[in-house]
């Protein structure tokens, strides 16, 4: 079993005083993974909703990152630290590298440097996030890759990102997706619109309930009560599989997701 919640509630590009508030309704809903990094800016008001919801501290899985330009050995540490700080929860649950070195820091100084953050108990599990196939397959190559529990990328509809999907449960790892509904896409389109209906739900339920069902965690970044309570049917949602074949053709490679520094960017 996966020490993160199928689904949880994204933090990625809500201001901080938005931020308290949805996580501690996500929380009163029933969600218990939220997922934050140092580049969010928005550590600090993620602990403040965990306080807040009155939900025991031990029930939630609470994600950051560790940003690329904080990838060697001490920076990883200092970075931690300063999250848990901010976080003011106690351990952190999961860190992820959040983009692969940009500087040439040896991924096996990295995980190394995680490693040590479990032993010192600064966080429980650790993980990567936007690494490509090849990536993952040397970074679970080093000393404390065995220990690596997820690989989270942008997975949806219209973005399979297959070979990096499969590279990741070939490992044995969950892939956690961000950016299921493909920035907006996915309520503008017809194919999962008619699968909605059928469902009695709406579209987002059905791009979540997708990724889902090919074994994937996922985070969703819903500001709003409404939107996180009809989220959450997408746990009780199955796909015929002549559904899921209907979706899987929406693939087009539209990734949205795509930094000049991502690592399929650079030369």
């Amino acid at each position: 079993m996966s020490v993160i919640p199928a689904l949880g509630l994204g933090t990625f590009r809500v201001a901080p005083d938005i931020t308290t508030q949805s996580v501690r309704t996500a929380l009163e809903l029933g969600y218990r993974h939220i997922d934050t990094a140092v580049h969010y800016e928005n550590e600090a008001a993620v602990g403040a909703g965990i306080r807040e919801s009155g939900v025991n501290r031990d029930e939630i899985c609470v994600t950051t990152k560790v940003w690329f330009d904080s990838l060697r050995h001490r920076a990883v540490l200092d970075s931690l630290e300063a999250s848990r700080e901010r976080l003011g929860v106690g351990v952190i649950d999961v860190a992820l590298v959040h983009w692969p070195s940009v500087d040439g820091v040896p991924v096996a100084e990295t995980i190394g440097a995680m490693r040590e953050a479990v032993d010192a108990g600064l966080i429980r599990h650790y993980g990567v996030s936007n690494f490509t196939g090849p990536l993952l397959d040397e970074a679970v190559g080093v000393p404390g890759g065995d220990a690596i529990v997820t690989n989270q990328i942008e997975v949806n509809p219209f973005f399979a990102n297959r070979a990096d999907v499969d590279a990741t449960h070939r490992h044995g790892l969950k892939v956690t997706a961000y950016m299921p509904l493909g920035e907006g896409r996915v309520q503008r389109d017809p194919v999962i619109a008619a699968i909605a209906e059928r469902h009695g739900v709406d579209a987002p339920q059905i791009a979540c309930a997708w990724l889902l069902a090919r074994g994937m965690l996922v985070i969703t970044a819903s500001r709003s009560v409404e939107h996180q309570r009809a989220n959450l049917r997408a746990l009780d949602v199955r796909l015929s599989d002549d559904e899921l074949a209907s979706i899987d053709a929406l693939d087009c490679g539209a990734r949205n997701a795509n930094p000049p520094f991502a690592p399929w960017n650079r030369t």
